[in-house]
């Protein structure tokens, strides 16, 4: 496949489709903390092979239905208590009328995010879902997602640790849906670390939720957070599980890789970010474990340098919306579409948008729905150019 022969046998087997093991996998990193040469080179290659030289994104409005959520996270400003000036809960109205600015924007995907099931713990949310006509924040979902449609744009829910009955009937509508394994490290929970005080953040949970998805077919996004005090051992293990996820099922389509920021008024406020070295350390190693996996870091979180992050193997920006914050990460706004096309041109690659599916898996969605989206879509499955720009 190529004249390149490392030092490193594990990368020279990994480069010819064999399987290393976690222990090749830890000594990889390890290699790499010294000189990182080889496993970028590695996932640069592997990265070009399956993925060729496009990179791609999706145009999305971010909906932030209710930001009420019954966790508590240590790093996370997106959760709001009732009172407070960002509360969200947005009205049926709300809803139709950003769906209805987001067609003019020409957005693709509507991303509609919660809390971690609001209604379980405060009167406000119950209130609210109430005066919609609603019982619960997944009823309300499948409403949105229909309006979704009829305005031509394409759900992908990320509402936290959803049942299997609840699931069962989004995916009648969502063409994607997504859930963060953030890490699968039990030691995270504990008194004192990042997810004590999350209980939907328990590792059985999230992999219950993802078994879940497998079992329905629903095309999946999850992945990692980086940088919350976990070790390399933890990041191994959590990767090599969404690896054994995807071949039992085939369904997780892409990964998120996510780099931890620090912010204010949260309890992990003065711990440092993800350091970038390291960071892009994790990017090349998920490439080499998963060599045919999309792979995404968020550019708004590393807004100097991410078209850096191309040549250690990416191949997506995840969703980057003209019109809306990210609201998980409001103090980092999201750059513009068309400097993310000249960052991308200027690293070698070539900017295309795609739907909140990845092509690779449109079987797994209904009939109906690839229907749907064929009036903006492309020969190669993805969304025509004159359409997003």
């Amino acid at each position: 496949m190529n004249n390149l022969v490392f030092d490193s046998e594990s990368l020279n087997h990994i480069l010819e489709g064999k399987n290393v093991s976690n222990q090749e996998i830890i000594e990889i990193y390890q290699n790499a903390v010294k000189d990182p040469n080889e496993l970028f080179s590695t996932a640069q290659i592997l990265r070009k092979k399956y993925k060729g030289n496009a990179v791609t994104f999706s145009k999305k409005a971010f909906f932030n239905i209710v930001n009420l959520c019954k966790d508590s996270c240590s790093y996370c400003t997106y959760k709001a208590e009732p009172g407070e000036e960002k509360l969200s809960l947005m009205s049926k109205q709300q809803i139709t009328e950003l769906l209805e600015l987001a067609k003019k924007y020409r957005c693709v995907e509507a991303l509609f995010v919660t809390g971690e099931q609001p209604e379980q713990r405060y009167q406000e949310a119950r209130d609210w879902l109430k005066e919609n006509g609603f019982t619960s924040t997944s009823e309300y979902l499948i409403h949105a997602s229909e309006i979704a449609l009829e305005k031509g744009l394409f759900p992908h829910t990320n509402a936290g640790n959803l049942s299997f009955e609840e699931m069962k009937e989004l995916r009648k509508t969502n063409v994607s849906m997504g859930l963060m394994l953030e890490n699968i490290s039990e030691r995270l929970t504990e008194k004192g670390m990042p997810h004590y005080l999350a209980s939907s953040k328990r590792p059985k949970a999230r992999l219950e939720i993802l078994e879940n998805s497998g079992k329905l077919h629903i095309p999946m996004t999850t992945g990692i957070l980086v940088g919350i005090g976990e070790t390399i051992e933890e990041v191994v293990d959590s990767l090599l599980a969404i690896k054994e996820l995807h071949q039992k099922y085939g369904n997780i389509q892409e990964i998120i890789l996510q780099n931890f920021q620090p912010k204010q008024d949260t309890r992990m406020k003065d711990e440092p970010s993800a350091d970038e070295k390291y960071f892009k350390t994790i990017v090349a190693l998920s490439r080499i474990i998963m060599p045919e996996m999309n792979i995404q870091i968020p550019p708004n979180l590393s807004p100097r340098s991410y078209q850096s992050f191309l040549s250690v193997g990416i191949n997506d920006w995840g969703g980057i919306s003209p019109l809306t914050p990210d609201f998980v990460n409001p103090e980092f706004s999201w750059p513009e579409i068309n400097k993310v096309d000249e960052n991308s041109k200027n690293a070698g690659f070539n900017l295309k948008c795609r739907f909140p599916i990845y092509p690779e898996f449109f079987s797994f969605i209904s009939k109906e729905l690839q229907e749907r989206m064929k009036e903006i879509q492309n020969e190669e499955g993805l969304v025509k150019e004159e359409y997003w720009r």
